[in-house]
């Protein structure tokens, strides 16, 4: 197994990036292929002692900076640690690719460069969150601000595949996010994308609030992305609240402070599962290979497991598991 790394990709590149590949190609066996200034990247690694043996390093031309616009990967950005790994990737020198960098840019590499799924109408960017008893995979959680009901419907579809072939979910919970349950709730999008999933191979439930996601009302919470970007946040700040102020109750006195340590493993355990570098990143569905999207903060655990869950996609054989799925619903427009 070959995995394709943005070694400059993210706020601690390159040296997070290059702990995390060589904790991967230790534990998990791996070939990683360390793309970025091979200078850079060759003296940073024998700075902080870190072997690079079992790693190959192609050297590139710099990073795409996280503001630059998304089509500068192919323009102004081209030969960049980005684009090179997936010129790499396209090429068949990878089997999968991990970046920490600008999602935008991801998304149009994997695009325009690693292509789309035949018949995907957009690839999708998931959000796993740690929610119920298996987790919930939210989709579209930012890459398709505007959809199309069909769009929707490929999502849940994609989500239900990587959860059940991933995650080991036996037939997926799938749910439409919508104002309410009733099946006419919802805009003409909701309407209609709810008619398409209602007829898709998966195991749709209908809509889903928004304040059942937290309490694992479905496997798969499918969205369009401004919508989803704005729930995934929003659960995140709500997370970053409750933390605070549980804290300021434990630490509220004496008292506090002692029951606060009979709960020490039990918090340590809750912490855990709500660490995003634990989970490592977020697969763009929807390409011909798998792509993963580490967070931009990613240290190198985060990477580590963002290469495992590479690794994942590709034994699961996700990809043509999810065109077979695909290719089971008839959508009326040709693939753009």
């Amino acid at each position: 197994m070959r995995i394709i790394v943005d070694a400059f990709g993210g706020d601690n590149a390159p040296l997070e990036v290059i702990k995390g590949c060589r904790l991967a190609a230790d534990e998990y066996g791996c070939e990683v292929v360390l793309v970025g200034d091979s200078q850079e990247v060759c003296q940073v690694a024998g700075q902080n002692n870190i072997s690079l043996d079992g790693i190959k390093v192609v050297t590139a031309n710099g990073a795409i900076p996280m503001e630059a616009k998304p089509t500068d990967l192919l323009r102004k950005y081209k030969g960049c640690s980005m684009e090179t790994a997936f010129q790499l990737l396209s090429a068949g020198e990878g089997d999968a690719l991990v970046t920490a960098g600008s999602t935008g840019a991801a998304l149009t590499g994997g695009t325009f460069i690693t292509k789309r799924i035949k018949g995907v109408k957009r690839p999708c960017i998931t959000a796993f969150l740690p929610v119920g008893a298996t987790g919930t995979l939210l989709v579209d959680c930012g890459a398709n601000a505007e959809c199309r009901p069909e769009m929707l419907c490929q999502f849940g579809i994609m989500g239900s595949v990587y959860m059940q072939n991933l995650m080991g979910v036996e037939n997926p919970r799938v749910g439409l996010l919508n104002i309410g349950v009733e099946e006419g709730k919802g805009t003409e999008l909701q309407k209609e994308a709810y008619a398409m999933l209602k007829e898709a191979p998966i195991n749709f439930i209908g809509n889903v609030e928004a304040r059942e996601i937290p309490l694992g009302a479905c496997d798969v919470i499918v969205a369009d992305g401004f919508t989803g970007n704005i729930v995934l946040k929003l659960i995140e700040g709500m997370a970053k609240y409750f933390g605070g102020e549980i804290k300021k109750i434990m630490l509220k006195n004496a008292l506090t402070t002692v029951c606060a340590l009979s709960m020490k493993s039990g918090v340590k355990e809750m912490k855990k599962k709500l660490d995003a570098s634990e989970h490592g990143g977020a697969p763009l569905l929807g390409l011909r290979k798998p792509v993963i999207k580490a967070h931009g903060n990613s240290n190198d655990i985060a990477i580590k497991n963002a290469i495992r869950q590479a690794i994942a996609c590709c034994e699961s054989n996700m990809v043509d598991k999810i065109s077979e799925s695909l290719s089971k619903v008839v959508l009326e427009d040709e693939q753009e």
